[in-house]
């Protein structure tokens, strides 16, 4: 049965999570009282219709239904999950939390806060058991963190159930399990930003340049290692102990001023507004958080390759959705968006991508007639020996396409496919491929003949691609 997620807010932060939800197949019911909110919601949930699912190697979930309410009781009416993103204000947060128990007590909410502790949420509210911090990172369609902050007053099931629900979108939740005041991850943020102020403030960098210190230098080993991970390695084989005894003393020493806060004179603001419109001003805000996105998608995709930090996490979700093969004529063996990382300086996918593609579809009609990872382990696989590809129209990113795929061939050694590409919108065909595989045995490197249970099942579904 299809979930509902009650959103309360539909900025920027609102909006991201009402796009993470409905992609992920649940139905969505939006409250914000703002004219404007529809426009908005919909711009955001544009750029994740076209973000999200480059992640993937396979669809995601059919998408929900977006919903638009008039009152915050009907919008979690019957929810089973509410996000509430509306301002920074405590008041209006308690207002809205009395709004939403009264009309659905039991069911779970998740703050998008920054800067408010469980506790101060669950302030009189009517049950403060089922409130806690959910705050995410924008945009959050893309980012997976999610600081997960419950008080002493907050149900230990319900935190559970939080961390299930999150996980099973594609989040990471991070469990804070000692409320303090900005969590986790703001913490850092803010140091950084503080520094960067007094390096502004007393003319050693322009915003530019404190940004490129970060995007060319640790910000890419944050990226996939984090802070402790990134000082182990620079302690050498003898790891943190080394570094710590090495570098422990410049503690001593007065670098920073993260104690302190520049005042935010009208000079400050202005130095640093002009700085940032000269580095970025002409680019606008949509332009800038595509490029943002397909950055992340990339960056993302690479871990994913690499199987570490967010891109284990993608990989997990990953097999979590990924769709069974059906005995159909012929075989839905792919589908998926192509990502941004697929095109070259034509601004099509790339030719050899449209074989990595055939690849991925091959392996699940092998994965179909069992030869999958406990097929290999015991010692078993199909390489391939040819391929014939025919390119019949270009194809771009952000398009989602599919393989259809019949069996041509399945007797003895050889395993032959015939593969079709088509865009999924209108059926169009993309390219289609001939691709011939031998049974090997992995210890000899060389071909054999598949185990004789193995080999009819080939046999059996050769046989009904052949008579359709």
């Amino acid at each position: 049965m299809t979930k509902t997620a009650s959103i309360i807010g539909g900025g920027v932060i609102g909006g991201g999570w009402a796009a993470r939800f409905l992609l992920n197949g649940w139905d969505v019911a939006v409250f914000d009282p703002d004219p404007e909110a529809k426009r908005k919601i919909d711009e955001v949930l544009a750029n994740a219709r076209t973000a999200l699912p480059m992640l993937y190697d396979c669809a995601l979930p059919a998408e929900g239904t977006l919903r638009l309410c008039g009152s915050i009781a009907d919008a979690v009416e019957g929810a089973d999950w509410v996000q509430e993103s509306v301002s920074e204000q405590l008041a209006l947060k308690h207002k809205v939390f009395a709004e939403i128990q009264s009309a659905n007590p039991d069911v779970i909410i998740g703050s998008s806060t920054s800067g408010f502790k469980p506790s101060e949420l669950q302030e009189n509210a009517i049950n403060p058991s089922r409130i806690m911090v959910t705050h995410p990172f924008n945009p959050v369609y893309l980012l997976p963190l999610i600081e997960v902050v419950p008080s002493p007053e907050t149900a230990v099931d319900a935190v559970e159930r939080a961390k299930g629900i999150l996980t099973s979108i594609g989040l990471y939740p991070l469990h804070v399990r000692k409320e303090i005041d900005a969590h986790i991850a703001d913490r850092f943020l803010e140091a950084v930003w503080r520094e960067a102020l007094w390096l502004v403030r007393d003319g050693v960098a322009t915003t530019q340049e404190i940004d490129d210190a970060i995007r060319f230098g640790f910000g890419l080993r944050w990226g996939q290692m984090g802070l402790f991970e990134t000082y182990r390695v620079a302690g050498g084989e003898a790891g943190m102990r080394h570094f710590i005894a090495q570098f422990g003393p410049a503690l001593q020493w007065p670098w920073t001023k993260l104690m302190d806060v520049p005042e935010l004179t009208d000079e400050l603001i202005d130095r640093i507004a002009d700085q940032s419109d000269a580095q970025s001003g002409h680019l606008s805000i949509r332009e800038l958080e595509r490029k943002r996105d397909k950055n992340l998608i990339a960056m993302m995709r690479a871990l994913k390759q690499q199987g570490n930090a967010s891109g284990r996490l993608i990989l997990e979700h990953q097999r979590a959705i990924w769709p069974k093969a059906e005995a159909a004529t012929p075989m839905v063996t792919q589908r998926r968006m192509v990502p941004v990382d697929w095109t070259d300086m034509n601004g099509h996918m790339n030719e050899g991508r449209y074989g990595q593609l055939f690849s991925d579809a091959a392996e699940v009609v092998m994965a179909y007639v069992g030869a999958d990872e406990d097929y290999v382990a015991r010692g078993f696989s199909y390489f391939t020996v040819e391929t014939t590809i025919k390119y019949v129209a270009e194809t771009y990113a952000g398009e989602e396409v599919e393989v259809l795929t019949r069996v041509t061939e399945g007797g003895g050694k050889k395993l032959r496919c015939a593969h079709e590409m088509r865009r999924a919108s209108d059926g169009e065909v993309m390219a289609t491929c001939d691709q011939l595989m031998l049974h090997v045995s992995l210890e000899t490197r060389r071909t054999c003949e598949p185990p004789h249970d193995f080999a009819a099942k080939v046999k059996a579904l050769a046989l009904q691609h052949k008579g359709a």
